[in-house]
């Protein structure tokens, strides 16, 4: 369907990385308009992240006035057969009716199946430049992630088919300019989700660029 982003658009990413990890991590609050109400969310980080790396992100949400929550399940070293018990037992903790899911490159594939695994759970799911669509290849992440996860990309310890969407509201971030994820494979093909929106941004910038927070929060408020 379509290759791995650039090796320009890869240095790039691997230049403002330090940056844009201190300011998803330590950035201050974007300020957004109020939630009219106090939506639940969950925000999952992607590969080799943990909850630290979406702090802007969720303290931005919170301050508006929606709830927000980490997954609570450590870094994120890849897909396990028990991923899903393990998401089941943090939302047992957690109340109010349905949640967002809002999930960041591989915490996205994780957010699109968990809401087919428990799609009463589940209020819609927004994806941050996640491969869910085409050649898992399609990505300049895969071969670390094979190392690290300790099998291969297109043969997960899950059933599981990608680009098949939730039975949710589904919404996908996308970039050009995404140096890790194709933006094709992060965008989606008719059928494979509902809406999809496009940022001018890095990969890691999706979780720190003040316009990208603005946008996400907006999809929530509906």
């Amino acid at each position: 369907m379509n290759g791995a982003p650039s090796k320009a658009l890869l240095a790039r990413e691997a230049a403002a990385f330090l940056k844009m990890r201190i300011m998803a991590t330590f950035g201050p609050v974007v300020e957004l308009t109020p939630a009219g109400r106090r939506h639940q969310i969950m925000v999952i980080p992607g590969f080799m992240a943990s909850d630290r790396t979406t702090g802007r992100l969720r303290r931005s949400l919170d301050r508006a006035g929606f709830a927000t929550t980490g997954w609570g399940l450590g870094r994120n070293r890849g897909v396990t057969a028990d991923i899903f018990e393990r998401m089941d037992g943090r939302f047992a903790g957690l109340t109010g009716g349905p949640v967002t899911l809002i999930g960041w490159s591989l915490g996205g594939l994780v957010a699109r199946e968990y809401a087919k695994h428990a799609p009463h759970r589940v209020a819609q799911v927004i994806t941050l430049g996640s491969p869910f669509s085409g050649d898992m290849r399609a990505n300049n992440a895969w071969r670390a992630y094979e190392v690290v996860a300790g099998h291969k990309v297109d043969n997960l310890p899950i059933d599981v088919t990608l680009n098949e969407k939730p039975p949710v509201p589904t919404t996908a971030f996308w970039s050009a300019r995404d140096g890790v994820v194709s933006g094709l494979s992060a965008r989606g093909l008719p059928g494979e989700v509902d809406t999809h929106i496009e940022l001018d941004c890095s990969h890691m910038a999706f979780v720190a660029q003040a316009e990208a927070i603005r946008r996400i929060a907006a999809v929530i408020a509906g």
